[in-house]
Parts: structure tokens; C-alpha cells; sequence
């Protein structure tokens, strides 16, 4: 009787302690009026009393601060039973005395991490597990919550502890010192005691306190013998396994039994969640994760535009961080991960990237969302942009003007889309002569770099994108060195002058230019971004971008060392379409008063000549006759040209078996034919080659509706010519008006007697004095009439080839110039009487001919000229000029307008 009575007084003055903590509850939650447990108004009170602690203090406003009560199993009474719940996270933690190796062990861990993760909101708690004795076993049964990405796999070896270790130690570091309201716990599951030195790290874990957001289960605990006591651990419920029933320890410091050893009753664990709850849980959370770490283009955006100064650098989002792997372990959880913006520069310490990736892996979308989230925050007062794309695609396309969008990106300096070589190394000329002149005014102000100068003086930051940048620098000519020297100049000095480069690629390795000089250039390079397939950027030590997917990056700030990877999400620019037409069209029509668009080289288009702004501005008596040809490769777009004064051997020859010679003297033809009064300058064409009659018919009856008196020749006709034009120009031709005042006779009659009208010798040439006038004698295939040149006269026993000579040598004195076609070096060179009068004939535009035949004939031996179609080489032999152009097209639509 007195231990049944010494058991009822225990039990009821449990229960009088039970009654006054329930009162003082309720007056803490309800105040002076009453509310019935379990009503909404209740409920609305304690959602209320949550809120104003978490404003009174804000470090317990995080979700990994607060205890989450999670169910372990039922505790058995006399009269039925009733759940118990620990608190777990906010500091507190479980250990349990046996490990997962018992069955139940295993049970229960399985158990309060199914419900864990239930309990607390998606994407605020992920797992990583521990099992050194099963191997992993202990984890099989939530392999899909491993899928889904809120398990980690488990680390089983000593590395692989260590490792995840590591990176929850320096979780707690960073939770610690970063306040945030969606802090993430990270759960760390030992399902086995790891070996002592890992045990001790475990156990400093749970002394960490509420703002570490770390959360222990440990099994096995306490693992060291009765000799070696194990480490002590912190806020810990201890759970004590019999052979039917389990005790709960208390928390320090808060007894729950009599004597303060645990909870007076045995508990039954609760078994594993089915795989049906798992596979659930799994799917929602992955829904959830997914929902939560999308990017979308408005992420990359500020909320207001060109508010940014980028004088100290420039700055914009690329992305979101992404948890990755730790050093030979598993993935971890990173505060904030797959939320964290991740922020890139142009400055001081990143003033140029380097960008790997295969050929689909993202460049270009990366690139976009660069451009944009920059352009975005810095006016264009601020930043310039010089973009190139030396791939088969349209890059850069829509940053400048179309016809079915005028619009452009105000930054757009120059793009090149499908760009040459050659473009490239003049847009790295342009920069490097940009330097010479920041440097110069960085000097006037005696300072050492552009952050230093007032904001009224300072120039803008220019960044220069190069995509597929070993295109550029292909091979080991002439070229490719002039561009590495260039590369290497502006990469070394940029950093204090605000240029910055961007240089893309799909590899960076076996570049034969760069051999023995890509470390001196790719050092100059901190910022790396490796997209899948673009670890050559990174340490070689290891791969991490090997298994990246598609639409993520690892961006490393330290020259690509170990170590300093972080893995990013950006988004897909090409499914934000409508976005950026948008944000483009908005910041066009803030552009600055007087913003010209961007100079445009579209490498695989031929431009036309009627669209060309020199053709607009040619006008009657502006100086010596401008021959127009084609369009200069280079930064500003410049029109490629020839004068015709009157210094001996002004005379252009077009060489090579391309058609688009013909195209090259009707461009020539048309232009210098605008910039005489009519009837001031004649044209005599002479179509040699088949193929160029329509050509020149069509030539003949656009300048004699100009009002320019026109013939049309046949070999025959051309040798007179010769002749004549080689003779003194005194005498007048009054007698012959009629027949040069009449174009309809020429152009328009039958071509046939025309053409055959060997008499249209000197004798038809005007009526004017022939110095008094231009004569333009037009030639396609001056080739095709060797044999009539070679023939002397009989009775002068001069040739064909001695008039054409004096003509070259004396006309342009006279007025006389020749713009001929050679399919062939060897045939001009005869015509010409050797290399002793190549300068008889000042320009030359080359087509497809040899560039070391080009060379020996021009006397050039260190020439490096490739034929490209669509491209030319015009050389001025006197102006010692040689400038790769692409020559106008023909007008394919004869809508008339170049005349």
C-alpha cells in the first residue's frame, strides 16, 4: 500500500503542475477573456503571438531557428497512450544509443526525416546523411527524396565525412553571420557513429546554437567504451532503446519525470513511412525546389534603369547560386542556395572574362543575359559595347537596327555579326589606339586609372565580347600574330583604362598563335565561366563543369583555381524573347539625344552600292573622281575607293576569274559617272568576256540617260581606241558631234552593229578638245583581246600592248583612265611589259588569286592575302596601301536607284 501511495502522490502532483502550466499558457496566448481550445480564434492568437515574437527579435524570425516538434513514436500508459514529439532544429538535436543496424533505429531516422521535411516549409531543410557501418543502407528506402534533391548522398567514407563536415561547418559559419528570413537547415543524419575525430566535429555541431541552422540526429551515440567517454553533446534528446520499449532523456534543464532521467513512460517507435508517403513527399518537394530556384530574365534586372555609375567597375546578376558538390564528397546545402543572386564585375580585380563551353552549351544565352542585365543598369554615357561573333550565327543580331526593326541597343559601338578575321584585329586596333588616348588624358589629370577622374571627364567602360574568339587568332600568319599582340596589349593595360574583354570559346587549348603566350594572355583573365564542356578554363585538376546541365555555368573568380567555383542558374534569354524586344525598345527610346546607331559588319552580306552613305554624297566637281568599290573591313564601316587624278598610272585593274570583277568596275563606273556633269566625262565600254555584255549594256543605257555620251567597243574597236587615246590629245572633233551627241545610236541600237562598228575609233570620241574631258575606257577581260594587241601595225610597227602602255603612262595627264578586268596576275603583268611598270597601273583589287602570286607580283613578299568569297584585297601602290574590302553587289532588283 505505501508504494502504490508514494505512486499516486507522484502522479498527482504531475498532475497539479500539468494544470498550472496549461493556465499559464492560456492566459499568455488568450489574455483576460477566455477562448476554447482548438477554436479559429485561438489559433488566429497563437499566429499573432508568432509574429510578434519574430518582429521583437529577428534572429528567431528564421525558420532554421525555430524547433520544429517532429513525432518519434507513442508512449505507453495504463489508460491508452499518447504521442511524443522532440523539437528538432533552433538548436535542438536527437541522439539515439543504438545505430541503424537495429532495425527501429533505422525506422525511426527514416521516420523524422520523412516527417521533418513534411513539417517544414519546401526548399528550408535539406539532408545529408552519414552511414559508415551499412554503407548507405540506412538511406535506401528515401532514394527518392535523393532524387527530388533534398538528400544529399550519403557519405560513407572517412573523405566523404570529412568533406560534408566541412561544408555543414561552413553552413553554420555562413548562417551565423547572415541574417536571413529563408534561412535553410541543414539536417545532418549520422546513421552510425563516425570514427572519434568526426564524432567530435559532429558533437561541436550541436553546441552551435540556434543561428548555425544546423540540426544532428545521431545514432550510435555514445560509441566509445566505458574507458573512452564520448564527446559531450549540446541540446540533445537522448533516446535509450530496451528490448521492447525506448526512453527519452530530457533536454538540459527540463525534467519531464520525477527524477529527471527521462520521460516516465516506455515509447514505441514509429515504423518507416511507406513508400507511397516518400514518393509523395519527393514529388512535392521537387515541385516546390524547382519553383523556388527558377530564373527568370526579370531576376537579372534592377528595378530602375541606368541608375548605376560605373566608375568604380560595373556589376550585374548573372544568376542564382546552386548547391554543388563539396571536394571529393557530396552535395551539400549552401546558405541560401538556389535563391542567392550571384553578382559578376568589370573591375579592378575581374576586369576580363574567359568563357568555355561546347558547341549548345549556353554562350550565347549567357552572354545575352550579361548584356542586357549591364545595359540595364548603365547609361550609355557609362558603358559601350564592341560585339563580335566569328561563328555561323546571328549573335549579336538583334542589337542592331533590321528592316522589320529599326530599333538598336544604344551601348552597340560596333558589332560584327559572321565576322572576318580581319574586322577583329581592326576592332582591337580601334581599342588599342582608344588606350593610347585614355592614357593621355589620364595623364593630363595625374592619375593612374579611369576611377580616379572626375565623373565629368571620365569616358565610358567598353566592354568587347568576342564569341568564338580562337577564330580570331586561327593558324600562325601575319595575322594571327598582329592579333595576339593586339590581345595581349589591351588585356594587359585595360584594367586601369575601363576596357574590358570578354573572350568566348568552345576550347582555349591548342591554339598555335597563343603557343608560349597564353599564360602572359589568359592571366589577365580572373573571372572564368565554364558551361558544360568548358572546364579547360578551370584548374585541370579536376572537371566540375563536366557534369553540369544545360542552362548552369561554374563561375571562379581566381583565374579558374580550386576552390573558388560557384555553380549559377541563369535564364534562357531566347525563352525571354518578348522580354528583351521590350527592355531593348525601352532603353532605345531613352537613348540620348543624337545617338547614332552602331557601325554594323555583317560578314556574310554583300553590301549595295545605292545603300551606301559615300554614294549618297557624291556630287559634280568635288575634287579628283572617287571610283567606289566596296566597303572597307574595319571598325567604322569605311567606304573602300580610288582617286582618278591625274598622276601617271591612276588606273585601276580588277584581277581574278570571279565573276564579281565585273560587279567591281560597274560600282567604279557608276560612282564616277555621278561626279561629272553631264556631258563632261564619256565612257567607252568594251565587254571582252562572255558573260558581261548585259552588264555593260545595262552600264551604257544608265549613264547616257545621265546624260553621258557612251560607246560600246569589240576587241577591234578597243585596239583603236588604243591608238587613238596614245596619240596627242589637240586635235577637236566639231565634225564628229553628231555621232558622240547621240547615245541612242550607241546603247540603244542593235548591239550587234554596234559592237561592229570598227570605225568608232578616235574619230567618234566628241566634239570637244579630248584634254577638255574625262574618257573612261571600260575593259571586262582586257585579257580576252591579247591577240589583237600583240599585233603590230604594219606600216608604225607598233602593237596593240606599246598603245596600251602609253596609255597607261600618259593618260590620266590627259584626262584618260582605264578600268580593266584580268582573269589572270601572269596576263597583266605581260600587258603591263614587266614588273619595271606595275606602278603604270596604281590600284589593283584582287579576287581569287594566289596571295603568294599576288605578292611576288606586287613585289610584297611578306603578303598574307586568302581568298574569301565575297572578298577583296585593294591595293594602292601609291598611297602603299593594302586593305582586305568587300565589294558592292550588283543592283539585283534594277529598281534604278544608282544613278
Amino acid at each position: 500500500m505505501g508504494r502504490l501511495a508514494t505512486a499516486y502522490g507522484q502522479a498527482l502532483a504531475l498532475h497539479r503542475q500539468a494544470v498550472r502550466r496549461w493556465e499559464a499558457a492560456r492566459r499568455l496566448v488568450t489574455g483576460a477573456a477566455p477562448v476554447a481550445p482548438g477554436s479559429p480564434e485561438l489559433v488566429a492568437r497563437l499566429a499573432r503571438l508568432g509574429t510578434d515574437l519574430a518582429a521583437a527579435d529577428p534572429a528567431t524570425a528564421r525558420p532554421a531557428a525555430i524547433p520544429v516538434p517532429v513525432r518519434v513514436g507513442e508512449a505507453t500508459t495504463f489508460d491508452g497512450g499518447f504521442p511524443v514529439l522532440v523539437p528538432l532544429g533552433g538548436g535542438t538535436h536527437l541522439a539515439v544509443d543504438a545505430d541503424a543496424r537495429d532495425p527501429r533505429v533505422g525506422e525511426l531516422l527514416r521516420a523524422v526525416v520523412t516527417r521533418l521535411l513534411a513539417a517544414a516549409p519546401p526548399g528550408t531543410v535539406r539532408v545529408a546523411g552519414i552511414d559508415p557501418a551499412a554503407f548507405g543502407a540506412a538511406f535506401l528506402p528515401l532514394r527518392p527524396l535523393l532524387d527530388a534533391g533534398a538528400l544529399a548522398p550519403t557519405a560513407t567514407t572517412v573523405t566523404e565525412m570529412a568533406a560534408l563536415l566541412d561544408e555543414a561547418e561552413r553552413h553554420a559559419r555562413a548562417a551565423q553571420q547572415a541574417v536571413r528570413d529563408d534561412q535553410e537547415l541543414l539536417l545532418v543524419v549520422a546513421a552510425s557513429a563516425p570514427p572519434p575525430r568526426e564524432l567530435a566535429r559532429l558533437a561541436a555541431l550541436t553546441h552551435a546554437g540556434p543561428a548555425a541552422a544546423v540540426c544532428v540526429l545521431l545514432a550510435g551515440y555514445p560509441a566509445a567504451g566505458p574507458a573512452d567517454a564520448p564527446p559531450p553533446l549540446g541540446a540533445t534528446t537522448q533516446l535509450r532503446l530496451g528490448e521492447r520499449y525506448a526512453r527519452v532523456g530530457d533536454p538540459p534543464g527540463a525534467p519531464f519525470s520525477v527524477d529527471g532521467t527521462g520521460l516516465a513512460a516506455p515509447v514505441v517507435f514509429d515504423g518507416d513511412p511507406s513508400h507511397a508517403t516518400v514518393t509523395a513527399l519527393a514529388r512535392r518537394l521537387a515541385a516546390a525546389t524547382r519553383a523556388a530556384e527558377a530564373v527568370t530574365f526579370a531576376d537579372l534586372l534592377p528595378a530602375r534603369r541606368w541608375t548605376e555609375s560605373s566608375g568604380p567597375g560595373l556589376r550585374t546578376v548573372l544568376g542564382r547560386a546552386v548547391r554543388v558538390p563539396g571536394p571529393g564528397g557530396p552535395a551539400v546545402a549552401s546558405p541560401g542556395a538556389g535563391r542567392e543572386p550571384v553578382v559578376v564585375a568589370f573591375d579592378d580585380a575581374t576586369p576580363h572574362w574567359l568563357v568555355g563551353g561546347r558547341t549548345g552549351a549556353g554562350k550565347t544565352v549567357l552572354l545575352l543575359d550579361v548584356l542586357y542585365g549591364l545595359a540595364a543598369r548603365y547609361a550609355p554615357t557609362e558603358l559601350q559595347l564592341f560585339l563580335l561573333d566569328f561563328k555561323e550565327g546571328v549573335s549579336f543580331a538583334e542589337f542592331v537596327p533590321t528592316g522589320h526593326d529599326p530599333s538598336w541597343l544604344p551601348h552597340a559601338r560596333a558589332v560584327g555579326i559572321e565576322s572576318d578575321r580581319e574586322y577583329g584585329v581592326a576592332v582591337l586596333r580601334e581599342l588599342s589606339d582608344e588606350l593610347t588616348r585614355r592614357a593621355d588624358l589620364l595623364k593630363r589629370f595625374g592619375v593612374t586609372k579611369l576611377a580616379d577622374l572626375p565623373a565629368a571627364r571620365r569616358p565610358p567602360r567598353i566592354v568587347t565580347v568576342i564569341d568564338e574568339f580562337q577564330v580570331l587568332v586561327a593558324g600562325h600568319d601575319a595575322l594571327a600574330r598582329q592579333a595576339v599582340d593586339l590581345l595581349e596589349e589591351v588585356a594587359r593595360k585595360g584594367r586601369s583604362y575601363g576596357l574590358h574583354l570578354v573572350l568566348a570559346s568552345q576550347s582555349t587549348t591548342g591554339i598555335e598563335a597563343l603557343y608560349g603566350r597564353a599564360e602572359a594572355i589568359f592571366g589577365q583573365f580572373p573571372l572564368r565561366v565554364a558551361l558544360p564542356g568548358g572546364a579547360a578554363v578551370l584548374d585541370p585538376s579536376g572537371d566540375p563543369a563536366g557534369a553540369l546541365p544545360i542552362g548552369t555555368a561554374v563561375v571562379n573568380t581566381a583565374g579558374g583555381a580550386a576552390g573558388a567555383n560557384t555553380q549559377v542558374r541563369f535564364p534562357d534569354a531566347h525563352a525571354a524573347a518578348a522580354d528583351l524586344a521590350a527592355l531593348r525598345h525601352e532603353l532605345f527610346q531613352a537613348r540620348p539625344a543624337g545617338s547614332a546607331p552602331p557601325t554594323v559588319f555583317r560578314g556574310y552580306e554583300s553590301p549595295r552600292l545605292a545603300d551606301d552613305p559615300a554614294w549618297a554624297a557624291l556630287r559634280p566637281g568635288a575634287g579628283a573622281p572617287l571610283a567606289l568599290l566596296g566597303r572597307t573591313v574595319d571598325v567604322a564601316g569605311s567606304p573602300a575607293g580610288f582617286r582618278l587624278d591625274a598622276t601617271p598610272g591612276r588606273h585601276l585593274a580588277v584581277v581574278g576569274t570571279a565573276a564579281t570583277g565585273a560587279q567591281v568596275l560597274r560600282s567604279a563606273t557608276l560612282s564616277l559617272a555621278r561626279q561629272h556633269a553631264p556631258n563632261t566625262a564619256r565612257f567607252l565600254f568594251a565587254p571582252l568576256v562572255p558573260g558581261t555584255t548585259d552588264t555593260a549594256d545595262d552600264l551604257a543605257m544608265t549613264l547616257a540617260a545621265a546624260g553621258h555620251p557612251v560607246r560600246r567597243l569589240d576587241a577591234a574597236g578597243f585596239r583603236a581606241c588604243l591608238a587613238e587615246l596614245a596619240g596627242p590629245p589637240t586635235a577637236t572633233a566639231s565634225d564628229r558631234a553628231a555621232t558622240v551627241g547621240d547615245p541612242g545610236g550607241v546603247a540603244g541600237d542593235d548591239p550587234d552593229r554596234a559592237a561592229g562598228d570598227k570605225g568608232a575609233a578616235a574619230g567618234d570620241l566628241g566634239g570637244a578638245p579630248l584634254a577638255a574631258i574625262r574618257t573612261y575606257l571600260v575593259v571586262f577581260g582586257v585579257d580576252a583581246a591579247a591577240g589583237v594587241l600583240a599585233a603590230a601595225d604594219p606600216v608604225t610597227f607598233r602593237s596593240g600592248h606599246d598603245d596600251l602602255r602609253a596609255v597607261l603612262r600618259d593618260g590620266p595627264t590627259h584626262g584618260v583612265h582605264l578600268l580593266g578586268w584580268w582573269r589572270g596576275l601572269r596576263r597583266l603583268g605581260d600587258d603591263l611589259g614587266g614588273s619595271q611598270h606595275r606602278d603604270d597601273v596604281a590600284c589593283l583589287v584582287a579576287l581569287n588569286v594566289p596571295g603568294a602570286d599576288l605578292g611576288l607580283h606586287l613585289g610584297a613578299h611578306d603578303l598574307a592575302y586568302a581568298h574569301r568569297d565575297g572578298r577583296a584585297l585593294l591595293v594602292d601602290r601609291h598611297d602603299q596601301r593594302t586593305t582586305l574590302i568587300v565589294p558592292f553587289a550588283g543592283d539585283d532588283d534594277g529598281d534604278g536607284d544608282e544613278r
